[in-house]
């Protein structure tokens, strides 16, 4: 026995010399490297002698990112020293290698590439590689600090080079993350004023691969199972490179993510005797596969995320938006809030022309906390599309106050001249002349039913700096969100990296001395869309059944104290 277990571990030694040998003889053996390869700036595109597409020459660099397959880029990237002008770096797109080829290829080793000068959506590579040697195993460069921003001008610096960023950077856009796999990453959060304002300078976090729909869907947080807008990285370190008219940063270590913006379970609080909210609901819609659900399978997830938001929000007064434009999908919408709630039952307010668009505005209110004392009304102005909807409400023992829902012309579909878009998004001049059709019909009303106070609700479609929100100011209506939350607080949508306010509570000046507080719940802005009802994580646990992602704006939430 104990002469087996003494030629067991000889075997086993020899075995591991072997192996050891073997790599000695293989792993980094070397291959019969050329003296006259061309370097990888001029190949690039690069530098005071940069070559033509479609050159077919040999380069040499070390490899300082792998990203081999088609679950991946088909392809790595080298970098070597360019001399005067500092490191130059190159990707080589190589679907095709074999196995001893692909072997080759790792991060640290000098290769020499023979292949042809290309470029793919703006990113210089070599393609059709004939052969590819090994000539050597320095190691891996030491990255190269980055500072945003980022110019055109940088790409003949930067472009394929090993990076490490020197500061933190925020997640200001997410929205590709479910589809592509990138973030958007700036040095701080961007807000948006006007529909022009330029968002500064960004990077994208890929994730080194050109899938569609990435599975598992990358840089998600292990706790929260979600990866919000407001979020830190800290730290990252990977491949800059530039194509699809974006600088990305493919990286080569995980990235080092702070959960900066975590999700807020509840509204904070906002006191007062009475709660209005506004809350733009994203296409509820009983007719399937029009604007809202496809199925009622996505029409179950998305009542099991918007009934948990409305039962939070715990609003006696609702200003909805995106309806489907039929009395029975309120009523249903309705009574479902009324059976998910803690407190007492809602009632829908029915009446007036809705108008022909696919979706309107509603208000719903809860009989037992307030009263309808008069109305409804729609104002009947052809300049909407979606009639707003008023009317007269009071808090039982206290001053009434006329409400009103609505939701302007949006800033999609934009025409080919007249009302084009100017800086403040298509459409603007419309929403001007709905703005101040709006206020003539609220004072109007305000006069015929002798009532002193009124707030605006709804989904407005224009940024806090831009001509319909400056309109309703000088018609004497007040932010109450922007008067009662810090700048940071006041958005309710992101749209291309940065954030903004779209939906409202406005507010007379005697009707603004009744708000005892002013809240924007951020459950939806903030989250991917890939966790929405019609998302491919829908039925993540980090979604269904929760409010998150119940729509794609923010609801706005008011306290309302007696008299004022």
């Amino acid at each position: 026995m104990k002469q087996w277990l003494l030629r067991k571990e000889a075997l086993w030694a020899g075995g591991m010399l072997a192996l050891f040998a073997g790599y000695l003889a293989f792993g980094d053996s070397t291959d019969p490297c050329r003296d006259d390869a061309v370097g990888l700036a001029a190949a690039a595109g690069h530098g005071s002698d940069p070559l033509a597409e479609g050159e077919h020459v040999t380069v040499e660099g070390v490899v300082t990112g792998e990203f081999l397959g088609g679950e991946q880029l088909n392809g790595f990237f080298m970098q070597a020293e360019g001399g005067e002008g500092g490191p130059a770096a190159l990707f080589v797109y190589a679907p095709g290698l074999d196995e001893a080829e692909r072997q080759r290829v790792r991060p640290g080793v000098v290769l020499q590439v023979q292949g042809i000068t290309d470029r793919f959506h703006g990113r210089p590579q070599i393609g059709q590689v004939d052969t590819i040697y090994r000539c050597g195993r320095p190691g891996r460069p030491e990255p190269k600090e980055l500072t945003l921003p980022l110019t055109q001008a940088d790409r003949d610096r930067f472009e394929g080079l090993l990076v490490r960023t020197t500061a933190p950077l925020t997640v200001t856009g997410n929205y590709q993350l479910g589809r592509h796999g990138t973030l958007k990453l700036a040095p701080e959060r961007a807000y948006r004023q006007r529909s022009g304002d330029d968002p500064g300078s960004r990077v994208l976090l890929d994730d080194g691969s050109y899938r569609g729909a990435p599975e598992p869907v990358p840089y998600l947080d292990a706790d929260s199972g979600t990866r919000r807008v407001g979020d830190r990285v800290n730290s990252v370190e990977g491949i800059l490179t530039y194509a699809f008219d974006r600088w990305r940063l493919h990286p080569v270590e995980p990235p080092e993510f702070e959960v900066a913006n975590p999700r807020p379970e509840a509204p904070e609080p906002v006191d007062g005797t009475a709660r209005v909210a506004a809350f733009n609901v994203e296409n509820y819609f009983l007719t399937l596969g029009e604007r809202g659900a496809a199925n009622h399978k996505e029409l179950e997830g998305q009542r099991g995320r918007l009934l948990p938001a409305l039962r939070a929000l715990d609003a006696d007064l609702l200003g909805l938006v995106e309806v489907e434009n039929d009395p029975d999908t309120l009523k249903d919408l309705v009574r479902r809030a009324s059976e998910a709630a803690d407190g007492p039952p809602y009632r829908a307010v029915i009446g007036g022309a809705t108008g022909g668009d696919a979706i309107k505005v509603s208000l719903a209110y809860r009989p037992e906390r307030i009263e309808l004392v008069d109305g409804p009304f729609r104002d009947s102005d052809p300049v909407h599309h979606r009639p707003p909807q008023a009317a007269v409400f009071q808090p039982h023992g206290e001053a009434p106050f006329l409400a009103v829902v609505v939701h302007f012309k949006s800033k999609i579909g934009c025409p080919s001249s007249g009302d084009v878009d100017r800086g403040q998004g298509c459409w603007n001049e419309r929403r001007t002349t709905q703005a101040e059709s709006l206020a003539r019909f609220v004072h109007s009303k305000l006069t015929q039913t002798g009532t002193g106070d009124a707030v605006l609700l709804g989904d407005f479609n224009s940024y806090a700096g831009e001509d319909p929100i400056r309109a309703l100011a000088e018609a004497g209506f007040l932010d109450i969100v922007a008067e009662e939350l810090p700048p940071e607080r006041q958005y309710t949508y992101v749209f291309r990296g940065a954030s903004g306010t779209l939906d409202y509570a406005l507010a007379n000046e005697s009707m603004a001395a009744r708000v005892t507080g002013a809240t924007v719940w951020h459950i939806n802005a903030d989250e991917p869309p890939v966790f929405g009802y019609d998302g491919r994580l829908a039925e993540d646990p980090a979604a269904a059944g929760q409010p998150f992602r119940s729509s794609d704006h923010d609801p706005v939430l008011l306290g309302i104290d007696p008299n004022g």
